[in-house]
């Protein structure tokens, strides 16, 4: 099949549907993520379709959509896994951490399960479930920041950010749902970027968990800037174009 052809089966599925997953795309068109991808990539700079997490929808419809957290949890788990086990390596047993709210962070979690003396500010519910019922090492404490829970089951707002503002920790492990060179780092929903804001004051190190898909994705508020990141943890299909992009603004890449 002919790239213009597919594209056009593709555009014709965004507007007969509002949206389409890459996923679900690769099944009728018999071809990789990769080359959906480009295609995406193709229609996006004609402005035809807006990428988000996972697929395209129409122009101007994204911004406000946050899928739940079941339904981010399946989208690209080998990626999320990877980089969760290497952004574990940055976690020395007897540290503050914070882990935001997010699948590739509560991935991260799901790695710290046996590193003792860790104290977890966090204000994901299934990171605080996670490490309830006696399956934390010895020594965890969770602090759970409070606040109103959103539809990714993070907890935001006023009382969130309050507690937030009163505690300091080491190193904040957060991801996103765009990375952008001029946007930076957005999420749909305007009191988790508030709250993630709040993370970030009280940080010594910030950590971004972010797979090849998040790239040059917007969604509606901003909450940091690519220069504030200490370390982006990715993987190793971000786009050749993301490096240079990224060199002299993040401290450290770890793919």
């Amino acid at each position: 099949m002919l790239a213009r052809h597919r594209q056009s089966l593709i555009l014709h599925a965004v507007r007969s549907d509002g949206s389409a997953r890459v996923s679900d795309l690769t099944q009728q068109l018999g071809v990789s993520d990769m080359t959906i991808r480009r295609d995406l990539e193709v229609l996006a700079r004609d402005g035809l379709v807006e990428k988000v997490h996972g697929g395209a929808v129409l122009p101007g419809s994204h911004n406000a959509h946050e899928p739940g957290f079941e339904d981010k949890l399946v989208l690209e788990r080998p990626e999320k896994s990877s980089i969760a086990r290497a952004a574990a390596g940055l976690v020395r047993p007897g540290t503050a951490i914070a882990l935001a709210a997010g699948t590739t962070t509560f991935a991260l979690a799901q790695c710290l399960l046996d590193v003792p003396g860790l104290t977890i500010v966090t204000n994901s519910l299934r990171v605080a479930n996670l490490f309830s019922g006696g399956r934390a090492p010895d020594g965890a404490a969770v602090v759970l920041t409070g606040g109103v829970r959103t539809a990714s089951d993070a907890l935001a707002g006023p009382v969130a950010d309050l507690t937030i503002r009163s505690l300091h920790f080491d190193t904040l492990f957060l991801g996103c749902n765009g990375v952008d060179p001029d946007a930076g780092l957005t999420t749909p929903n305007l009191a988790e970027a508030e709250t993630n804001r709040a993370l970030i004051k009280v940080a010594r190190r910030i950590v971004v968990l972010a797979d090849h898909t998040k790239w040059r994705v917007v969604s509606l508020a901003s909450f940091a800037t690519l220069d504030e990141i200490d370390v982006l943890v990715t993987d190793s299909l971000l786009p050749p174009e993301a490096g240079s992009a990224l060199n002299g603004r993040i401290g450290e890449v770890i793919v």
